[in-house]
């Protein structure tokens, strides 16, 4: 009699530490729209408290457990964020902020599991026309250790804007940029095929552009669009090509100068880390006056916590 008690209570176990049942994790990405605590000599104006309160409401509604930034100030403002949040409830201790060329605004990284190695992208240059330019936001590239068995890599981009620029061709820099952060992916893919990466923030551009073709990739190496969009019912397939893309709403950016949205914001995966997505919790948050914020709306993906 106790050794079928324990034998039902051993497949009772069994059932609870299933792959389906694994534990679940939680990333976004957010562009935060000059997240300055203090004026800079091209940018000339600190976030608001309207703004920021609104970015803690849209990061507080998402519940991450890992969020990347892109247009973050320096190291203060990013911590400022951290202690707000945590006030209001989500700790998010572990944190990464890059510099790059550009001084003015960063990439940024909070993370609620211990970050295990960093390897901060902040002097990558490129030749183009002759010239010599270099990455102007630089790449964060670290290794999140989730759970004892789970482990990935949150490698963030924010490429080159669609802003003219005297120097050279916006497109074409940005095209040298999304190069290079495409060289970084294929150098950990090279080293372990299985790797499990994310690589997301904003690439500055619609997803058939060059640039962001470029960070995609091709052949076994080519990264998975998560394509989050918002949850308001629409489910159907394209009615015209099921090849096509479905006509969800998936816009994270309003361009206030062309009166337009466009979805330039981006959160891929490799192989390996596709394996773990779980495509029905991954979407676009609506949040009620969200442009107070940003002009960019986060995504959202979630994933199991453990290899599958």
């Amino acid at each position: 009699m106790c050794r079928q008690y324990f034998l039902a209570l051993t497949a009772s176990w069994a059932l609870f530490t299933s792959p389906a049942l694994a534990e679940t994790f939680r990333v976004a990405a957010y562009n935060v729209e000059n997240y300055l605590d203090q004026t800079t000599e091209s940018r000339k104006f600190v976030k608001s408290p309207a703004a920021k309160a609104k970015v803690r409401e849209t990061v507080l509604a998402l519940k991450p457990d890992v969020i990347a930034f892109e247009e973050m100030g320096g190291l203060g403002a990013l911590l400022e964020l951290r202690d707000a949040l945590k006030k209001d409830g989500l700790d998010l201790p572990h944190y990464e902020h890059v510099t790059g060329f550009d001084t003015n605004i960063h990439v940024a990284v909070l993370s609620r599991f211990p970050i295990i190695a960093r390897r901060a992208h902040t002097n990558d240059s490129f030749l183009l026309s002759g010239r010599r330019f270099r990455v102007s936001r630089g790449f964060t590239d670290v290794d999140i250790q989730v759970n004892a068995n789970y482990q990935f890599t949150l490698i963030g981009a924010h490429l080159k804007s669609r802003r003219a620029v005297p120097e050279a061709d916006e497109a074409e820099l940005r095209h040298e940029e999304a190069r290079i952060l495409r060289a970084i992916v294929d150098q950990r893919l090279a080293a372990d095929p299985k790797a499990n990466l994310v690589v997301l923030g904003d690439f500055n551009d619609t997803y058939n552009a060059k640039s962001v073709k470029e960070v995609v990739g091709r052949g076994a190496g080519k990264l998975v669009d998560t394509r989050p969009a918002e949850r308001n019912g629409d489910n159907q397939p394209n009615p015209v090509n099921p090849h096509y893309y479905p006509r969800n709403i998936t816009w994270t950016h309003f361009y206030g100068v062309e009166d337009t949205y466009s979805r330039i914001d981006y959160l891929m995966l490799s192989p390996g880390m596709a394996r773990e997505w779980d495509r029905e919790e991954t979407y676009i948050p609506t949040i009620p006056n969200w442009g107070t914020g940003s002009d960019h709306r986060p995504l959202l993906a979630t994933f199991a916590a453990e290899n599958q």
